[in-house]
């Protein structure tokens, strides 16, 4: 069958990137903090690579991820950076490439950053977030792409062709597209992505299942939190077609909240009748600051409000920051942007 899908590296770019996987020996394949399921696909399924190749790789994440990804092929084998820093410190050293997924600036990487960036090893970046830095002598950032799943999946295949392709990246891969375009409800119209997903269907996954382990694993707890969050703490603001919720820690103590309890919530309010954005606000419970999560509908620029009030970044439809100050400060910022931004919200812009 002949491919509908254009190679995306030129011939000069995808023979750097053999002779640079082929020169390694010691592969880290690492991703962002606070890893998601485009992440953790992202760096399963090139450690999977890898691995079909004969490479000695380790997929290394700063901090810890959801429990509702650790049934993904090859999960047993991620070490997490934070809860063995020295160990950690010294297989990073050792490393003759460091494959940088998911993020497109060292700052991401919070703890690992350091002995990342002072590591002579060789450094590849694939990437589909704005604003990439130059801290990668390769590099491959696709804003257009709906996931870095998707993204690799095209680099992968065009540098090796479908055949080898095993089950577990695709698997893998799978999960990353689906998890970062909300199950295929945004960022996701273009044809090629609905290609893709066919082709790795022929490697024998199960979508479906996959859609269960991800979104059918969650706790009562979990139930009961968001069951909170949408009676309590959500506030709607119809003048600007736009809702804000937040989350304390102590809130998060009350309802015994794990890594990846509250994945998804900020998409709910988008669901109230001529809903633009929702917002979501949560103080983080391993850092100091309050995690900011923006999405929207429509034309709507979450990107922009997220880069001018909540220091980050991201894509139309879905991005998000970080603030250092108290929740009352957070919140009055937010109503700031809304009012900022009410032209738009409003569809008069």
């Amino acid at each position: 069958m002949i491919s509908m899908l254009e190679n995306l590296l030129s011939e000069s770019e995808a023979r750097k990137l053999d002779a640079l996987l082929e020169g390694a020996n010691h592969i880290i394949v690492t991703c962002h903090v606070s890893p998601d399921g485009d992440a953790m696909g992202a760096i399963l399924a090139f450690s999977h690579y890898c691995w079909r190749k004969g490479k000695d790789a380790v997929p290394m994440v700063p901090n810890i991820f959801p429990d509702f990804l650790k049934w993904m092929p090859g999960a047993e084998r991620v070490r997490i950076y934070e809860r063995h820093e020295t160990e950690s410190d010294a297989v990073i050293a050792a490393a003759d490439l460091i494959v940088c997924l998911d993020f497109n600036a060292p700052d991401r990487l919070l703890g690992m950053k350091k002995p990342v960036t002072e590591s002579t090893a060789r450094k590849i970046m694939i990437d589909h977030h704005l604003d990439p830095s130059d801290f990668c002598e390769w590099r491959v950032s696709r804003q257009d792409m709906s996931s870095t799943c998707e993204l690799l999946y095209r680099i992968l295949v065009q540098m090796d062709g479908l055949e080898p392709l095993t089950y577990e990246e695709a698997v893998c891969l799978y999960t990353g597209m689906m998890t970062d375009t909300g199950c295929f409800s945004y960022n996701s119209s273009r044809s090629e992505i609905y290609y893709i997903v066919g082709q790795l269907l022929t490697k024998g996954i199960d979508k479906d299942k996959i859609y269960r382990n991800v979104f059918y694993s969650y706790s009562p707890d979990r139930f009961r939190l968001l069951g909170y969050l949408l009676y309590v703490k959500l506030d709607v603001f119809p003048e600007f077609r736009a809702s804000l919720m937040t989350l304390t820690r102590e809130e998060q103590r009350r309802f015994s909240h794990k890594k990846g309890d509250t994945e998804g919530f900020v998409n709910i309010p988008l669901q109230i009748n001529k809903a633009r954005l929702s917002v979501f606000l949560r103080e983080d419970t391993e850092r100091n600051c309050i995690r900011v999560s923006l999405r929207s509908v429509d034309d709507f620029p979450c990107n922009r409000m997220a880069t001018e009030f909540f220091n980050g970044g991201g894509h139309l439809n879905a991005a998000g920051g970080e603030l250092s100050c108290p929740m009352d400060e957070a919140i009055a910022l937010v109503k700031k942007a809304l009012r900022q931004y009410a032209p738009l919200l409003k569809g008069e812009a």
